[in-house]
């Protein structure tokens, strides 16, 4: 048991790579499944509970191939002889309930075999992701074949008794990521996976209903429908360090290498572990003895301030841990006295510390070893980037690292407080994935979820799956956004004219708060922009003036009213693309007279003209409300011009691309101060607002954005059409005189690399075949033909 998840490090490698190209058999999808959701007979439905599931089958041989489609609500992990080769249900909501295809037929033997499934349901203290309809499993068998394994009242189950949820993390704070767990060894179920288990006092399972996969005649509760993504990865990481420890003398290497710790009886002792950057992992802990002991781990982005005995969200360098206290959320478990206990969470954690508090009674307690199991989206870095400069490379890993822990089972606004798939956030991170990865599944169930999410007055949630709906209006308009970027970036053209039905329900909505002049006014529920709390700002909403109007509101709304119009000329009607072009025409004019003030050579945030910010002018020159040699002079100023309102680091991804718009790409390495300063804070993830000080979340992948920007920016590779079928190459070197990378294609990888020699630039840029392009160099244009061309200009 205690190699459990280190084994399933390579397990899960395994079904990340088998699971999804799985062929199902179409009964599965279209007719009702002869599998039973079951449950725990004679407990609650909906509340707190753990619950295992077994059922022992014999097989004459080795089958070569067996495949299932697993789901539970809310969680389940699938044991095969002992082994773990499934997690999920990948999150989505009842309409669109995921199971998971597994071929679990490399884990059967010949003779008796064993599949055990260990199922939990965190009721009320769930995470605000989780939405759910009560405590069940079920499993089907793709043919007639696998169908011995399928759930009904053949299968043996049981509470578990030894878990409660343990909730909150010690401060005031929106906190909506699930509860920790409390543990008492006394009343776990050891081994209950194995083949040998006594399983003879278990209860018969519960039926609740059948399978009903979406659109069938029954098909309400759960309506099943495949995962449309791969298992998530699992990776041993070790801790790195202990950094403080009282009541106790660690070995050497301890926990870096696996090695014993002894805390003596009647003891109380403390262990500042680090990991030394921020991880979403399991933690497993072994240990043996010590009855009764008492041990407590909380789990830590930084240190705290503590302010007048209080803990309040202000944060030292993240490196240093003298004087600072460690609050967050906890796990809590109870040893009882037996070997080798094992104890690893049901969820992961998000960490970089881990404060450890153990309080032993008479017996000591051995720590045989303790450890993390990496999580998350088998995101690989298909991308390269050499500059000559580390900080650059610095930038760009930790970038990577921010994209990776929050991207999951969907989009993370953050790991630790949240993990919920907001829109703002969603159209970041999936340009990321574009770029570095070139892996777009996660982007496209992230559009799937919140096309789903829309609401009979045609706007999406801000955030999907989400169990209370919020509205951000805004974040709707960046789901076109976001569409748009997935057709201009993917070779996927069908997918974007089956979503277009709801865009034009978005556009729909806004279009009732639209004036006579095309102006928006007072559009309902929150209006987030970005986190900025002056100057007019209320909560992240942007100045109005008193008929309810804001720059910022109708430039965005210009915007999409344009990325529509392109997508619906090219792929859907032509009478809404006029419509759309015609109501962008419309609001151009307005915003230009009503926000342009000529004396500043800016553009206001309301009529009043007395406040102006970084947000309304970027958004004037993506939006296309300024255009010609006006650009460059407006773009000049949102550079140059502190006085105005200065965005926070998510909202820079505007403001960067409006001044590139605006010609001063070669500047954009100047402009990554903010992304300096998380460096200099000891941060190993962006964090959610520039104020690093009284910082919520220190991960938010929308803070990512030079991972788009080196490669797109600096390196100058962009799409110049649909589909990515044309690519445009201008780079931005500024002083860089010898740089080079590559990035993933829908059509293979396009590598550049300029080097100066002298006066003379010596370029190379390799396009995938049947792909052409542009090179864009000092104003001039060169044709670029699939393969490698050079040039020396």
């Amino acid at each position: 048991m205690r190699s459990l998840f280190t084994a399933a490090a390579l397990l899960i490698c395994f079904v990340c790579k088998t699971a999804i190209s799985q062929s199902i058999n179409p009964d599965i999808l279209n007719k009702k499944w002869a599998a039973q959701w079951i449950s725990v007979p004679n407990e609650p439905n909906k509340e707190y509970g753990v619950y295992h599931f077994r059922k022992n089958i014999d097989l004459p041989t080795r089958p070569a191939k067996f495949v299932i489609h697993v789901s539970a609500d809310n969680r389940y992990k699938l044991y095969v002889n002992q082994k773990l080769v499934s997690m999920g249900p990948a999150r989505g909501d009842t309409y669109y309930w995921n199971y998971e295809t597994i071929d679990i037929g490399p884990y059967l033997e010949a003779g008796k075999n064993t599949v055990a499934v260990l199922v939990w349901n965190d009721g009320d203290v769930r995470a605000e992701a989780q939405i759910s309809e009560r405590t069940a499993f079920i499993l089907q068998g793709d043919t007639h074949i696998e169908e011995v394994l399928n759930t009904n009242n053949t299968w043996k189950c049981i509470r578990d008794n030894a878990y409660k949820p343990l909730t909150g993390v010690g401060y005031s704070t929106y906190y909506v990521a699930g509860p920790g767990e409390m543990v008492d060894m006394h009343q776990t179920l050891k081994n209950w996976t194995a083949q040998n288990f006594n399983d003879n006092q278990w209860l018969q399972a519960q039926r609740i209903d059948n399978g009903n996969p979406k659109g069938t005649t029954n098909g309400f509760g759960w309506m099943l429908v495949p995962s449309a993504i791969p298992q998530m990865e699992l990776k041993t990481q070790r801790l790195a360090s202990l950094r403080r420890a009282t009541g106790i003398t660690a070995p050497a290497g301890f926990p870096q290498v696996k090695t014993k710790v002894t805390i003596p009886a009647n003891t109380k002792a403390a262990m500042l572990l680090d990991q030394s950057f921020l991880t979403n992992a399991y933690l497993t802990l072994n240990m043996s003895g010590g009855d009764k002991a008492g041990l407590s781990f909380t789990y830590c982005e930084s240190p705290m301030v503590n302010v007048g005995n209080t803990y309040q969200m202000v944060k030292p360098n993240r490196n240093d841990i003298d004087g600072y206290k460690f609050v967050g959320r906890k796990d809590s478990i109870t040893a009882d006295g037996s070997a080798d206990q094992n104890f690893t969470t049901l969820a992961f954690r998000t960490f970089r510390y881990i404060l450890v508090n153990i309080t032993t009674k008479d017996e000591p307690l051995t720590i045989n070893d303790i450890y993390g199991t990496f999580t998350g989206y088998p995101f690989k870095m298909n991308a390269k980037l050499q500059t000559g400069n580390a900080e650059n490379q610095q930038i760009l890993d930790i970038g990577w690292r921010t994209a990776r822990l929050c991207a999951v089972e969907t989009y993370f606004d953050c790991p630790y407080y949240e993990q919920l798939q907001y829109i703002g956030d969603g159209r970041i991170q999936a340009m990321i994935s574009y770029y570095n990865a070139g892996d777009d599944r996660l982007a496209r169930n992230a559009l799937n979820l919140i096309d789903h999410s829309r609401i009979a007055e045609g706007i999406t949630l801000s955030r999907h799956p989400s169990y209370s709906p919020q509205i951000i209006s805004t974040f709707s308009l960046w789901y076109i956004s976001m569409l748009h970027d997935y057709w201009m970036y993917r070779n996927d053209a069908a997918f974007v004219k089956e979503k277009l039905e709801g865009a034009r329900q978005v556009l729909a909505f806004f279009g009732k708060y639209q004036q006579a002049d095309g102006l928006l006014k007072n559009p309902p529920y929150w209006t987030f922009v970005d986190w900025i709390d002056t100057k007019g700002w209320d909560f992240g909403q942007p100045p109005k003036d008193k008929d309810g109007n804001s720059a910022i509101l109708d430039m965005q709304l210009l915007l999409t009213y344009r990325q529509a119009a392109e997508m619906e000329a090219k792929l859907g009607m032509p009478v809404y693309a006029q419509q759309y072009s015609a109501k962008a025409a419309q609001l151009k004019l307005s915003i230009n007279k009503k926000y342009w003030d000529a004396g500043k050579g800016l553009y206001a945030d309301t009529k009043y003209k007395n406040t102006f910010s970084q947000h309304a002018n970027a958004l004037a020159i993506l939006s296309g409300a300024v255009s010609g040699p006006a650009t460059r002079v407006l773009a000049k100023k949102l550079e140059r011009d502190t006085s105005l309102v200065q965005s926070t680091i998510y909202f820079k991804y505007y403001v960067h691309q409006a001044m590139v718009k605006g010609g001063l790409g070669n500047d954009y390495i100047s402009w990554l101060d903010v992304w300096r300063n998380n460096i200099k804070m000891g941060l190993t993830t962006w964090a959610e607002i520039s104020d690093l000080e009284h910082n919520r979340s220190d991960c938010h992948a929308w803070g990512a954005s030079p991972n788009i920007e080196f490669f797109r920016t600096v390196l100058g590779i962009d799409s110049y059409a649909p589909g990515f079928s044309k690519i445009k190459v201008e780079p931005h070197l500024g002083k860089m005189e010898n740089t080079s990378g590559e990035i993933p294609h829908p059509n293979g990888k396009v590598a550049v690399s300029y080097v100066k020699t002298g006066a003379k630039w010596n370029i190379s840029i390799s396009l995938p075949i049947k792909t052409d392009g542009v090179l864009v160099w000092k104003g001039k244009s060169y044709p670029l033909k699939g393969g490698v061309n050079k040039f020396a200009i």
